[in-house]
C-alpha cells in the first residue's frame, strides 16, 4: 500500500472513546482506530480525492460525511443514472461543505456506466450508494481499480451477488484497500458498549435473540407519461425485488446485522418462517412483501427471531433482546441499552453520529496505512437477509448451504443496462408454490 496518506501519530475520537469507556476491541473494524481530525492537516497534508457513485439522499449524506471526516478530503467526481438527481446532490453538497466540492462539469457522469467513469477519474476513495442490485459489480470494479471504498448496505440482492462480493472482499484484503460497510450501528457508541459486554459473556451463554424492525410506509413516485418501464422501475427501485432485494434485505438487514454481531458473527445453520403481502397489495408496490417473520437456528442450539413489517398506521419498533444463561440485554435503538441479571448495567456514556463515525474511521485507517475491512461480515449479514427472504417467499425450511449456494439471480443476466430494457416484473412470490433455485 502506498504511504501517500499515512499518518501514524494521531488518535481518533473513536479510539479516545473506547479507551475512556474501557471497551475492548471486538470487531475487525475496531482494530484500526488511529488518526485525529485535527492532526492530519499539520502532519500529512496529502489530499484524498473522493468519487460519489449514486447521488440520491443516502449518497448525498455519505458524501457530506466523507468530506467532513478529514480536513484534506475533496469531492472530485460524481455519477448517477439521473442527471437531475446528480445536479440536486451537487447543489446540496455545495451548501453543506462548500469548497470541498470540486466537481467540474466534465466529472459529472450520467448513465448506467457512470460508475466506471467515476472510478477511472483518478479518485482515491469511492462511495457506493446506488440501489443494491448494482453493488456487487460496482464493488468489484472499485477493488480491481485499487480504490478505497465506502459500501452502503445491503451489498447484494441474491446469493450469486454475495459470492461476487466475497471474492471482491478477498482481493481488497490482498491489495490492502480500506472497505467500510454502511452497517452504521456497528459504529454507534452505545451499541459498541453493550455488544462488547455481551461478547465478553456478561449475560452468559446466549440462548436466544429477538429483533424487531416494524415501521410504516415508504415513498413512491408516480409514473410519468414519458417513462419507459426501466425508468419507472429505477425511480421506484425499492418495490422491485430485483433492484432492492425486498425490504427485509434493503432495510431490515440492519436488525439482522445486530443479531449477527451479538452472536459473534457466527452464521446460523437453518432458517424457517413466513412472509407475505397483507396491506401493500396495490400494483404500484411492485413485487415485494410487507412482512416477514423468520427463526434462525445456530450451531449451539440458540435461536434468533427476526420480525419485520412495513404497514401504514401500525406501531413502530426497532429493538434487539438478547437472552443468556446469566441474564439478558435489551436494546431499544436510540433510547435504551441495558443488561440485567448477574450483571446490572445501563449505558450512560457519550453519544455519537454513527454515520459520521464510520467515515471518520474509514479515512483515519487510510491515513494510517491500517485499512479497515468490514467485508466478510457485511457479506454475511446481507446473506442473512437474503436467506430470510428465501424462507418467506418459499415457505420452506432452508439450510445455510442451500441458501448460500443458491443460483437464483433476481435481475436480468445482461452485460449492460439501458433505458429500453423491458424487464418484466416477476410475479409476487407465493409461499408453498415459489421454489428455491
Amino acid at each position: 500500500m502506498s504511504d501517500k496518506f499515512k499518518n501514524d501519530t494521531s488518535i481518533s475520537n473513536r479510539r479516545t472513546f473506547i479507551k475512556k469507556s474501557g471497551i475492548a476491541l471486538v470487531g475487525g473494524s475496531l482494530a484500526y482506530s488511529t488518526g485525529a481530525f485535527g492532526a492530519i492537516s499539520a502532519t500529512n497534508p496529502s489530499v484524498i480525492k473522493v468519487g460519489l457513485i449514486g447521488c440520491g439522499g443516502r449518497g448525498t449524506g455519505a458524501a457530506s460525511q466523507a468530506l467532513r471526516a478529514d480536513p484534506n478530503v475533496i469531492l472530485t467526481a460524481m455519477g448517477d443514472v439521473f442527471e437531475d438527481r446528480l445536479e440536486t446532490s451537487y447543489s446540496e453538497l455545495v451548501k453543506i461543505v462548500g469548497d470541498k466540492v470540486k466537481v467540474d462539469k466534465k466529472h459529472r457522469f450520467i448513465g448506467f456506466d457512470a460508475y466506471k467513469k467515476v472510478i477511472a477519474s483518478d479518485v482515491d476513495v469511492v462511495l457506493l450508494t446506488t440501489p443494491p442490485a448494482f453493488r456487487p459489480d460496482h464493488l468489484q470494479a472499485a477493488v480491481n481499480a485499487g480504490k478505497h471504498i465506502f459500501c452502503e448496505k445491503p451489498m447484494a440482492v441474491d446469493a450469486p451477488g454475495v459470492r461476487k462480493v466475497l471474492a471482491a472482499v478477498k482481493k481488497a484484503k490482498e491489495k490492502e484497500l480500506a472497505l467500510v460497510a454502511g452497517f452504521c450501528f456497528r459504529y454507534d457508541f452505545p451499541n459498541m458498549a453493550i455488544m462488547d459486554r455481551i461478547l465478553k459473556g456478561e449475560i452468559g451463554e446466549i440462548k436466544g435473540i429477538s429483533t424487531f424492525r416494524h415501521g410504516g410506509e415508504a415513498w413512491y413516485k408516480e409514473r410519468q407519461p414519458d417513462w419507459t418501464q426501466m425508468t419507472y422501475q429505477m425511480h421506484n427501485w425499492y418495490y422491485q425485488n430485483w433492484l432492492s432485494g425486498d425490504f427485509i434485505v434493503e432495510q431490515a438487514v440492519h436488525s439482522l446485522d445486530l443479531m449477527s454481531w451479538a452472536m459473534g458473527d457466527v452464521m446460523p445453520i437453518s432458517a424457517t418462517g413466513s412472509g407475505g403481502r397483507q396491506v401493500r397489495t396495490d400494483e404500484k408496490y411492485g413485487n415485494i412483501f410487507d412482512h416477514f417473520a423468520v427463526e434462525f437456528e445456530y450451531p449451539n442450539g440458540a435461536k434468533g427471531y427476526h420480525f419485520t413489517r412495513q404497514q401504514a398506521q401500525t406501531s413502530h419498533r426497532n429493538s434487539v433482546d438478547v437472552f443468556g444463561s446469566d441474564g439478558s440485554a435489551k436494546i431499544n435503538i436510540g433510547r435504551q441499552y441495558e443488561i440485567s441479571g448477574k450483571t446490572n448495567w445501563s449505558y450512560r456514556g457519550e453519544k455519537n453520529d454513527m454515520f459520521q463515525t464510520e467515515h471518520d474511521e474509514l479515512f483515519a485507517s487510510i491515513r494510517n496505512g491500517t485499512p479497515i475491512n468490514d467485508g466478510v461480515r457485511m457479506a454475511n449479514s446481507t446473506m442473512l437477509a437474503i436467506w430470510g427472504r428465501m424462507v418467506g417467499y418459499t415457505g420452506q425450511t432452508i439450510t445455510w448451504d442451500e441458501a448460500f449456494n443458491s443460483e437464483e439471480t433476481l435481475g436480468p443476466k445482461i452485460e449492460a443496462y439501458d433505458w429500453n430494457l423491458n424487464w418484466p416484473m416477476p410475479p409476487v412470490a407465493v409461499p408453498g408454490k415459489t421454489k428455491l433455485i
